[in-house]
């Protein structure tokens, strides 16, 4: 009855009510004893388990927290991520790009990037040339008038486009990825891109423009075919006919191969020419149209072989490339870090020459000079071709005859007298003189009416001389050209009469004059010929009547001794060229003057013997001083001298107590009468710097009368070989008047104040010299000896003295020091005792920490499990409630139809026996209900009564 009771209470209960305690027992027992408080002695991890089932539960009857929980953590996120991009905000948009050009400039300015702008305009123009820019870049500020100067020679047959290419939101800047600037692309049609890499400047870049323009040369005549032929850079010449076509076969590719040799080198060394004549064809060995020619001066000459390789266009290149024959070089260093200098010097000896060039010059007087010097040099078998082709330079580069440049070759031969004239003179006309305003080199030359050639005569040549200069004003009259010529005659023969032929030198030949300012005092020239005594001539002298070929080259053309030297010496050259307007850095460097009014210059550097020579800055560069040049350097024992480089000695004081030595003055400071003591160091030796404290306490101990102590930098100073040494620092001692018994110190001494004064003594004693028995010392000498060596006794005791103050004054230095490094070990070692302390609790607390990181991992595994189990029991639940749910509807149903089939059995005995007994005591019944069967238990009945109250 109890339970009943309680049964029967709690169905007394709200509707609300029954339902929560019917969703609480829904889960069964173990729904029940989760709301259970744990046991006492439960453990952490079931306690855990226990909290999480609880929250797993309240998150199931109570969703709205849960929702709110969620849209917090999404509004705490959002409000991070607002924060952390506050920066993005802040930052200033790109400003608009402006025009980089000028709008009066003939350069189409593209600022805004417009590339497809730039692709339209290209299809239109037959040649292009795009600039790529950006608008910080200070090369490309620097190269706009450079290419604005070029626009303005080329724009009515070239296209200038400019485009900025730094623009992030420009075509260009997205399209094209560029690593520097400026970048220039050319264009030929639809041959493209041809990267233009050389320097930037307006007339290389109007060259390499002209040379895309038009990449083939045409060849016309004969002389052009040898000017062609006898230039210093490798030539091919393609042999087509164009009476039967208007385009013959395989001239479209000819031409293409013309322009890919400009892609692929952009200094253009690979010419490229046409020949349409048939009979000019033959002279090379073409004969059938669309052969190619590659011409060699040396070794065999090649036609290229269209049955073995495929005649396209790269194959052509490729092959001129790999058979070509480089007699010059142009070098174009860019100026930053490069390898390109090592690898050319690594070749062997180097000959650079330094020459003003002007690429748009139609013609190159001193390329064609050093050309002939390297055809000679390289001769070395005598070749035929070679010598027609130097033949024809000599005529081309002849002052006389430039006219007949233009004649056959045949006519070139037939050359005036004067030029094979044995009885000429070259004369140097003084300042004072009046032709000289205008010509300043003559060519004196003594001719006879009769058909003999004459002697040549000291007595008609100081005729004709004497006859110029009384004549000079008649001839100052006819000088009109560059070149002018007049025959006179002569006082002294009515028969003979002479030619004078006057020109200005195109080159300078005053470092023949500076030298010896006075020689043009009297009309008179002195002839070494005739003169008895002579004087030994200084390199900066005027030539003798023999040496007169520096002035006319075409006077003496046969250089026997010269012609193929390069196969007799082992040290042949290698020559460079370089355009002494952009890189007359090197040539100062490399020791040519700052202040030079020509700039033209030639070195030789030999990185093997690790030394240099330089043609006397004095000398005009020219073929003949080229040539003595290279004689020079190349005979066995030769007599050019190193070139030292040095710093300057104008940068150095000389109060200092420490003489620097530099290249200049290291013969004047070391070499002279006083004892020199020298230290040799470099900026970059880390222990010279060490010594300098020492060299200037002992400069100030020793009399600057009669010591002096120096160092010199051989970083940057050469000195003869004989004076150089292997290893830094070193120190070197120079007796006095004895500088050939110079000392080194020892390498095994350390370098302190001391050794060094006994290293000094010792060696500066006189005692030490090997005594003359020829001569033996006066007594006055040695009297005047001795009260020297007393003075010095003298002043080194004095010295010693300060130097003992100075050493009780650093001793007592040294103990308070002492003193304070005591307590400074002292906390030193208290320091590593507490280091010590500190790094076994350190140790400690790292092992404490690997273990709970190891607990953390535990307990982390077993949270995973016990929220997988929890997972699994809830799904379970959730299939018991509906199993539950099923099973009362199905119970209800069977005591429904058992209520209807009791109820019409027992209707009649139920109301006799009513009637009869009185009704038992029990639980209350609603009206109209129906009593439970007698055969269903009370707990049964009471859970019926409740299902009806709810229906």
């Amino acid at each position: 009855m109890s339970e009943c009771g309680g049964r029967g209470g709690s169905g007394g209960s709200s509707s609300s009510s029954s339902d929560d305690a019917e969703e609480e027992g829904g889960g069964g027992p173990a729904g029940s004893g989760s709301l259970s408080p744990a046991p006492a002695g439960a453990s952490s991890a079931d306690r855990l388990r226990r909290g999480l089932r609880g929250a797993f539960l309240m998150a199931r009857r109570r969703p709205e927290l849960l929702c709110g929980a969620l849209a917090l953590g999404c509004a705490l996120l959002l409000a991070l991520k607002f924060t952390c991009s506050r920066a993005k905000d802040v930052i200033i948009p790109a400003k608009p790009p402006v025009s980089f050009f000028s709008p009066r400039s003939p350069v189409l300015d593209l600022f805004q990037g417009q590339l497809d702008y730039a692709e339209h305009v290209r299809q239109d123009s037959e040649v292009v040339l795009l600039f790529f820019y950006a608008p910080w870049c200070g090369q490309s500020m620097a190269a706009r008038a450079e290419i604005e100067q070029a626009a303005s020679q080329l724009s009515d047959q070239v296209l200038f486009v400019a485009i900025n290419c730094w623009w992030n939101q420009g075509k260009c800047r997205k399209q094209k990825h560029f690593f520097y600037f400026p970048v220039i692309y050319l264009y030929h049609r639809s041959f493209g891109p041809i990267e233009y890499k050389g320097p930037i400047s307006a007339v290389y870049i109007e060259k390499f423009v002209r040379r895309v323009m038009k990449p083939l040369l045409y060849i016309p005549s004969q002389s052009e075919l040898l000017d062609f032929l006898s230039n210093y850079e490798p030539g091919v010449l393609g042999y087509f006919e164009f009476s039967g076509s208007p385009q013959p076969p395989g001239y479209l590719t000819f031409f293409t191969s013309a322009l890919y040799s400009l892609k692929k080198d952009y200094l253009g060394t690979v010419r490229f020419g046409v020949i349409t004549n048939k009979h000019l064809a033959k002279l090379v060995s073409l004969v059938h149209s669309g052969s190619v020619y590659l011409h060699r001066h040396f070794n065999t000459s090649l036609v290229f072989p269209r049955e073995v390789i495929n005649y396209t266009a790269e194959n052509i290149y490729k092959w001129a490339l790999e058979n070509q024959e480089t007699l010059l070089r142009w070098l174009q260093p860019h100026g930053g870090k490069s390898i390109l200098l090592n690898n050319e010097l690594k070749k062997g000896p180097a000959l650079f020459l330094f020459i003003p060039f002007n690429p748009l010059a139609e013609s190159h007087p001193l390329i064609n000079e050093i050309t002939e010097v390297a055809l000679e040099y390289n001769n070395c078998h005598g070749d035929q071709v070679v010598e027609r082709l130097l033949q024809h330079l000599r005529q081309v580069d002849a002052p006389v005859f430039k006219s007949l440049a233009t004649e056959p070759p045949a006519q070139l031969l037939d050359l005036p007298l004067i030029m094979a004239s044995p009885c000429c003179n070259t004369v140097v006309l003084p300042q004072w003189h009046a032709i000289s305003r205008t010509h300043n080199v003559c060519e004196l030359c003594v001719t006879q009416s009769s058909v003999s050639v004459p002697q040549c005569s000291f007595l008609e040549v100081a005729g004709a001389l004497d006859s110029f200069y009384l004549k000079e004003q008649a001839f100052y009259h006819v000088a009109s050209d560059s070149m002018l010529c007049s025959n006179f005659l002569s006082f002294y023969s009515p028969f003979s009469y002479y030619t004078a032929c006057c020109r200005t030198m195109d080159r300078s030949v005053t470092g023949f004059l500076d030298s010896e300012p006075d020689v043009f005092k009297s009309p008179n020239i002195e002839f070494p010929s005739v003169e008895k005594e002579c004087e030994i001539d200084t390199p900066g002298s005027v030539p003798h009547i023999e040496e007169n070929r520096h002035i006319f080259p075409e006077v003496d053309m046969n250089s026997t001794n010269f012609t193929g030297l390069s196969c007799r010496t082992n040290k042949t050259l290698n020559l460079y060229l370089l355009d002494s307007n952009l890189f007359w850095l090197y040539a100062e460097r490399l020791g040519a003057p700052s202040t030079a009014p020509v700039k033209e210059f030639a070195a030789i550097v030999d990185v093997k013997e690790e030394s240099h020579y330089i043609l006397d800055p004095k000398q005009a560069l020219m073929k003949f001083t080229l040539e003595s040049f290279i004689q020079n350097f190349s005979v066995l024992y030769s007599p050019l001298k190193r070139h030292l480089i040095g710093s300057d000695s104008a940068q150095f004081p000389s109060q200092h107590l420490i003489t620097e030595v530099t290249t200049d003055t290291f013969w004047k400071v070391v070499l002279q009468k006083q004892d020199v003591l020298l230290l040799y160091y470099a900026q970059w030796c880390g222990f010279c710097p060490a010594l300098n404290h020492v060299f200037i306490q002992l400069a100030r101990l020793l009399p600057t009368d009669t010591f002096t102590v120096a160092r010199i930098d051989v970083s940057q100073n050469d000195l003869p070989w004989e004076f150089m040494a292997d290893r830094l620092p070193t120190v070197l001692f120079f007796p006095c008047n004895r500088k050939d018994l110079s000392v080194k110190y020892p390498e095994d001494l350390p370098i302190t104040l001391p050794n060094l004064l006994r290293f000094i003594l010792h060696h500066s004693d006189p005692a030490s010299v090997p005594p003359n028995l020829a001569n033996p010392p006066t007594k006055e000498c040695l009297q005047s000896e001795a009260v020297l060596q007393q003075g010095h006794i003298s002043h080194l005791e004095r010295e010693i003295q300060k130097l003992r103050a100075e050493i009780s004054t650093l001793q007592r230095a040294q103990m308070q020091v002492e003193a304070q490094l005591s307590s400074a070990r002292r906390d030193e070692h208290r320091l590593l005792q507490q280091q010590q302390t500190l790094e076994k609790q350190h140790s400690l607390l790292q092992l404490h920490s690997e273990q709970m990181q190891a607990l953390y991992e535990q307990k982390t595994r077993e949270l995973e499990e016990v929220a997988r189990k929890l997972q699994e029991l809830a799904d379970a639940s959730e299939n018991l409630l509906t199993e539950n749910t099923w099973l009362k509807i199905l119970v209800a149903t069977m005591e429904r139809k058992l209520e209807g089939k009791d109820g019409a059995e027992n209707l009649t005995p139920a109301e006799e026996v009513h009637s009869d007994h009185p009704e038992p005591s029990g639980p209350p019944r609603l009206p109209g209900s129906t009593p439970p069967p007698a055969n269903i238990s009370p707990p049964l009945v009471a859970e019926r009564s409740n299902e009806n109250r709810t229906d």
